[in-house]
């Protein structure tokens, strides 16, 4: 099954409308593709405390998960503090760190856009080299 990019990219604008960024005003929407062919979307979400906040990919990913997937391809991300200045807003550490639970690095794709015709991808191998999942405590 090939990668509809736009179709994720549209799905990961739709979910950043969703978004709760009243202390920096960057607004985070994903959409994470699973190897069966759903999506799950996810936003960002702020809180006064900083720390209990949550990325709008670890969101999604959290989504998926606990409706039974752990199998994904691919995931687009669409980030910028309003609709006029989107950036192409890669996953945060921690963000990576958990893909790297779910995700082989050498074929799970993040798609970084812009909008749907300007967008980079990259394997989540290239965005964290020498990471650490599961496979490293067997």
């Amino acid at each position: 099954m090939d990668i509809n990019y736009k179709e994720l990219i549209a799905k990961a604008f739709e979910a950043r409308k969703h978004a709760y960024a009243p202390y920096s005003q960057f607004y985070v929407g994903a959409a994470l593709l699973c190897k069966d062919g759903s999506i799950y979307q996810g936003c960002n979400i702020e809180n006064a405390a900083f720390t209990p906040g949550n990325c709008g990919e670890r969101t999604a990913i959290f989504k998926a998960v606990y409706d039974g997937h752990k199998d994904f391809r691919a995931i687009a991300i669409v980030a910028g503090k309003d609709d006029e200045h989107i950036e192409f807003g890669g996953p945060c550490g921690v963000c990576r760190q958990v893909m790297m639970e779910f995700c082989n690095p050498k074929t799970f794709e993040i798609i970084m856009a812009k909008s749907e015709d300007e967008y980079i991808v990259k394997t989540l191998g290239e965005l964290l080299p020498f990471g650490f999942g599961p496979e490293n405590l067997a």
